[in-house]
């Protein structure tokens, strides 16, 4: 829907109002924040207009206008097509790309704490893109009672299992050497896909060690399917003092593992934000992908009520998935080299 330049900046100061102080806006208040050269009785008809078109609404007759759900798309789509990372403290971010020997699950934690941290809202990541990790080593320890720790060197870090497999130390070493050999730089969805081929041409190259390879593919396999969700619920008291039905849909979605997987698996590949209608048991949340060699890694979303500071959270999700790819970038290179 097209909306003027004077719409759009009378809309804007609307929901910025409101989500600093809850005050609903008025003709006279948007006269003294604009500084715009018309009179109070345009500015009644522009707020009436938006009022027609379903940006604004009125909760009494004699009140003034407050955003609908809306209005706050309308503003948050605007913004964050131009958001810019704010200068922030990014210590901690750089820590969790450096230390290159944490698991998976370490940094997803990580990210998701960070992230928390600085929004002050519940925060959860989702690792739903395994199959776009790029492999750069394999480890395979035998264990006592016949199994194996397996642990896969990526570009965010490794993947670890226990697994059972009956294999001797040196099966295990020719099985690893094996798989960093011709795996090493692929993705872990290429090597899924073409390993079974590739064992088709080295039947006798791997057979000593052929028990291990296999148990590694049904266990890859297995974890490729699944998705690993971090919750941090940082900011849950805030959230109760704007407005407690929210916070009631923020803790129900946060408890609830396949409504937190539907919300944040999706394709957006840049910061959105989901806003449902008033009367949606829903959340709003704002998203954001780390991505991994153009692909989708995982996702970001952090969860609050339709008065959250769009702003200042979209600036952190940039400043920390900046550093994230610009980090991974650079160790990238520095495998190839």
């Amino acid at each position: 829907m097209e909306l003027s330049q004077r719409k759009i900046k009378i809309l804007n100061i609307a929901v910025e109002e409101f989500i600093k102080d809850s005050a609903p806006i008025t003709s006279g208040s948007v006269k003294d924040r604009t500084l715009l050269e018309c009179s109070t009785a345009t500015l009644r008809a522009e707020l009436n207009a938006l009022e027609a078109m379903g940006f604004l609404k009125q909760l009494h007759t004699s009140g003034g206008r407050v955003p609908t759900a809306q209005g706050y798309r309308f503003y948050v789509e605007n913004l964050l097509k131009n958001v810019k990372a704010s200068k922030g403290e990014l210590e901690e971010v750089r820590k969790l790309i450096e230390n290159r020997t944490q698991s998976l699950d370490e940094i997803v934690s990580g990210i998701a704490k960070i992230i928390s941290k600085a929004t002050k809202h519940p925060t959860v990541v989702l690792m739903n893109g395994v199959e776009n990790l790029i492999l750069q080593e394999f480890k395979i320890v035998p264990l006592l009672g016949e199994k194996c720790m397996v642990l896969i060197g990526t570009n965010y870090g490794y993947l670890n299992n226990t697994m059972d497999i009956k294999a001797t130390e040196q099966n295990c070493l020719d099985a690893s050497n094996y798989l960093t050999k011709y795996f090493k730089g692929e993705t872990l969805g290429f090597m899924m896909e073409n390993i079974k081929e590739l064992k088709k041409g080295m039947s006798g190259e791997i057979e000593a060690f052929q028990t291990v390879v296999d148990s590694i593919i049904v266990g890859l396999s297995k974890l490729n399917n699944q998705k690993l969700l971090n919750v941090q619920a940082e900011g849950m008291a805030e959230i109760v003092e704007e407005n407690s039905k929210d916070a009631t849909k923020v803790l129900n979605t946060l408890n609830n593992e396949d409504e937190l997987i539907e919300v944040l698996n999706d394709d957006e590949n840049n910061i959105s934000a989901l806003i449902p209608d008033e009367n949606e048991n829903k959340p709003t949340v704002v998203k954001a992908p780390i991505m991994v060699g153009g692909n989708k890694f995982a996702s970001i979303g952090v969860f609050g009520s339709q008065r959250m500071d769009y702003m200042g959270i979209a600036s952190a999700l940039k400043v920390v998935i900046d550093e994230l790819n610009k980090g991974r970038d650079e160790y990238d290179k520095e495998e190839k080299t």
